[in-house]
């Protein structure tokens, strides 16, 4: 994105107790936005727990849609994502309207996208959900019921996800704390109403999923509405547009969601060849290493608030062509990151003994959960430091970098060991020894970038 010289903005960066401003602005950011990222976590866990009294079929039904839906959701990278970074220029440069107009945009591409997504979803539902459960069967069945009516919700889904994008760039915390709660809140007290109460059993799990995506996106697209008519004129292209599609903003918009999306695909692949080894090893490793995983998903929630937060204050402080104020919340959100991470590592090897079996009464697999713990646990505070730079080059738009250094870590590093582990028997623990050196490649690589200048790319651009 092409960058030109504006009137220079005062960030809250640059008054006086700059450091702790910028810190109370950080963690009120990270408050903000690990309520958002836990809260469909926390749903999900009520819906499995309403449908797991279905039956086993229900359950495993609902497990093999969820996951397409997931996959299906990872298109929202940068309608989220991508629109924090573009909006926060905008606002960092004191043009409010401009950043309201990346979420007018973002969302005309959200409802679109979300509109194709949904007719490939229903024409596609039998073979896809067939591929992944297997074959015909119950649980297909099941799952292909639950998808028809849920993918009706992805425009929703997407809505939710730009709202959440343009809202962060503009630094709004409280908002949309209150709709995802709201719309989540309802969601769950309608699922054990309509699976039970109204016998739908499991298309009940579906409509409520599909009733709070609706109702979400709806509070977005209002509260969007809002901005748009009270943010005033701005100086940039479209931002006089009010709600009008701009397509040369979405173009822009389409081109930094390239790369984040190839960046999402790449995590994707990585986990998922992680859990075929683990499957080629032995039920025990695999339920260990789905233990694993799920923790570590957890956990990414609660550092990914570091990086959300880092990408409005970055892009905001490059858009005000601030410099050093960026350089400064770069390093600031990765001591926090690293800060967080080393705590949540301890808490986990504290947890050595306990936390598997929370999760199986099977010796074999706490034995295998074992294997792999020293590994989960000496990622934590790398992991700290890759999530918070993460968002600081988000934030400056280094959206090609992260494609590039993901992709080489995947191909290079990742992959190599886990055929390896494969190959020659290192068990779980070999498994778990690529993610490492995942996570590890992608820290080097994103402390060289941000130890360098060419991310610091001030100012804005009119596309």
């Amino acid at each position: 994105m092409a960058r030109r010289r504006v009137p220079r903005r005062e960030l809250d960066l640059s008054t006086p107790e700059p450091g702790r401003l910028a810190t109370k602005q950080l963690l009120a950011l990270s408050a903000s936005a690990v309520v958002v990222l836990a809260a469909e976590p926390l749903y999900l866990l009520v819906d499995t727990a309403v449908v797991g009294h279905l039956g086993g079929h229900q359950l495993a039904g609902l497990a093999v849609a969820g996951a397409l839906m997931a996959l299906l959701t990872v298109v929202g990278t940068f309608v989220e994502y991508g629109t924090t970074a573009r909006a926060a220029r905008w606002f960092g440069a004191g043009r409010e309207a401009d950043a309201v107009n990346e979420g007018v945009q973002a969302s005309w591409l959200a409802g679109a996208i979300g509109l194709v997504i949904v007719a490939a979803g229903e024409l596609l539902a039998g073979p896809l959900t067939s591929l992944l459960a297997g074959g015909t069967g119950q649980t297909q069945h099941a799952a292909e019921a639950w998808f028809r009516i849920a993918v009706l919700g992805l425009p929703g889904v997407l809505l939710v996800l730009a709202g959440n994008g343009w809202m962060r760039g503009v630094q709004r915390t409280r908002q949309p704390v209150v709709i995802v709660l709201a719309a989540n809140v309802l969601s769950a007290a309608l699922c054990p109403t309509l699976v039970y109460g109204a016998g739908m059993g499991l298309q009940g799990s579906a409509v409520a999923n599909l009733v709070a995506q609706a109702i979400g996106g709806t509070l977005f697209v209002l509260a969007l509405r809002r901005a748009a008519g009270g943010a005033g004129t701005g100086t940039g292209a479209g931002a006089t547009g009010g709600l009008r599609p701009d397509r040369t903003v979405m173009r822009a918009q389409l081109v930094l969601g390239r790369d984040l999306i190839v960046r999402a695909a790449a995590f994707q692949v990585a986990f998922l060849s992680a859990a075929a080894v683990a499957a080629r090893m032995g039920t025990a490793q695999l339920a260990a290493h789905q233990i694993g995983l799920q923790l570590w998903e957890f956990t990414a929630l609660l550092l990914d608030s570091f990086a959300i937060a880092a990408q409005s204050l970055v892009g905001a402080a490059l858009g005000a062509e601030d410099p050093a104020a960026a350089r400064t919340m770069a390093w600031q959100v990765a001591r926090w990151g690293t800060y967080a991470g080393i705590v949540l590592g301890a808490l986990y090897a504290a947890g050595w003994a306990l936390i598997p079996r929370i999760f199986s009464s099977s010796a074999a697999v706490q034995h295998q959960a074992h294997v792999l713990w020293p590994w989960f646990v000496a990622l934590m505070p790398a992991a700290g430091i890759v999530f918070a730079l993460d968002g600081v080059l988000i934030g400056a738009g280094d959206v090609a970098f992260l494609r590039t250094i993901t992709v080489l870590a995947g191909v290079l590093a990742f992959a190599p060991i886990n055929i390896a582990a494969l190959h020659w028997h290192w068990g779980i623990g070999g498994v778990w020894a690529g993610l490492a050196a995942f996570i590890l490649v992608r820290l080097v690589g994103m402390v060289a970038r941000t130890r360098g200048d060419r991310w610091v790319v001030t100012g804005v651009g009119d596309g």
